[in-house]
């Protein structure tokens, strides 16, 4: 079968010819893949820099998508960390982790929203006892997954909504998908703006994140109110200097959110009601689709591009 490869953690995929899928004997499906997402778990499984990037090469990347079995079902899949990845035109799934989809729901729009849309939406419903009329802060909101949570954050009822990121351009924009405040992640107005927040969505970390943090529990209106940083992403980097006083001078509790803090039975209880919202249209993503021959350019696309890219086999 025709397939996106990747011969060298050091190399993007190129297209070629790669084995058929086998399944391991636990009541796996064949599907048809129709559509998958380049995102940036995908693209840094891809290089061997994520931990849950378990297979050597040579394999075929790609985490999520949504294909068509063999009784014509459309299906949003999550594959384990496999050598078959859905960058290609089959795959095998494990029918406990893919949803059957209404039939005429548009593949290319799931794929694309699914994972920036699992982010939040996993995090606040899983991750944290969020309750309405509750206040969040989203660091890194102008990319895909922090602009999903705006909206995500506003869907689930949240009484306030502070944006803050580095694309000004992109910034201006997220007040209408829901936000009531946006601010540079360097204007020191940060702190005082989300004095009163309830939650963090924080898909920054690294240095950025720790500046961020240190603003706003130092511009606490109340440092008994507890404030739940949850740890999303690191697209500023993998680690954060966090002063030890800043644990001492505020009700502050730090949790992660991903693969493996949320159980994958949660998972999957949580994507039907995800999937509807996608559907309906109640969650935007601005998506491009290129063909599975063209995934060279696809991947130079996705490291550029402020649409998410989406290859179609």
């Amino acid at each position: 079968m025709k397939a996106a490869v990747i011969t060298s953690f050091d190399q993007p995929p190129g297209y070629g010819d790669f084995a058929e899928p086998v399944g391991q004997g636990r009541g796996e499906v064949r599907v048809d893949v129709l559509a998958a997402a380049l995102h940036h778990l995908t693209m840094a499984k891809a290089t061997g820099n994520h931990y849950s990037a378990t297979v050597a090469p040579p394999l075929v990347p790609g985490v999520d998508g949504v294909g068509r079995d063999a009784d014509g079902k459309l299906r949003y899949f999550v594959l384990d960390d496999t050598p078959f990845g859905s960058l290609a035109e089959r795959t095998v799934v494990d029918p406990q982790r893919s949803l059957v989809l209404p039939r005429d729901c548009d593949p290319v729009a799931i794929a694309a929203a699914m994972n920036p849309a699992m982010a939040a939406w996993l995090a606040l419903r899983c991750r944290v006892p969020f309750k309405k009329k509750q206040e969040v802060l989203v660091l890194g909101a102008t990319g895909s997954a922090g602009a999903m949570a705006v909206q995500i954050a506003r869907l689930l009822g949240a009484s306030r909504i502070i944006a803050s990121g580095r694309d000004e351009q992109r910034l201006g924009k997220l007040s209408t998908l829901g936000a009531t405040d946006v601010v540079a992640l360097d204007d020191p107005r940060l702190g005082e703006l989300a004095r009163g927040v309830d939650v963090v969505l924080d898909f920054v970390w690294g240095e950025i994140g720790a500046r961020a943090m240190d603003r706003v529990v130092r511009s606490r209106a109340d440092r008994s109110q507890l404030l739940i940083w949850i740890e999303v992403g690191s697209m500023a980097g993998a680690s954060a200097p966090i002063p030890a006083d800043i644990l001492r001078a505020a009700r502050l509790q730090i949790v992660g959110s991903g693969m493996g803090s949320v159980p994958g039975r949660d998972i999957v209880k949580e994507l039907p009601a995800l999937v509807k919202e996608i559907a309906r249209g109640t969650l935007r993503i601005d998506a491009q689709a290129l063909p599975l021959r063209e995934v060279e350019r696809a991947w130079r696309e996705a490291e550029r591009s402020s649409e998410r890219i989406v290859v179609t086999p």
